[in-house]
């Protein structure tokens, strides 16, 4: 099983990491701190290691506003 998370930044900065099909959230300041945490929680979600997936996805979504001026 892959488990993956969709990646943003937050708006007081950092990251913030949310598991798509899970109740998992967890942020960090960087990307390794991030990715730490993430590992962190899919683990204290998943106590049980026969249940816990083998890969994470970390899926990273960059929203992004061009304005485009009238020809």
């Amino acid at each position: 099983m892959e488990l993956i998370f969709e990646i943003r930044d937050a708006e007081e900065g950092g990251l913030y990491a949310r598991a798509l099909g899970q109740g998992i959230f967890t942020e960090g300041e960087s990307w390794e701190e991030l990715r730490a945490n993430v590992i962190e929680a899919v683990s204290l979600h998943f106590e049980d290691a026969t249940n816990r997936p083998r890969l994470v996805q970390m899926h990273y979504v960059k929203d992004e506003l061009i304005p485009l001026e009238a020809a």
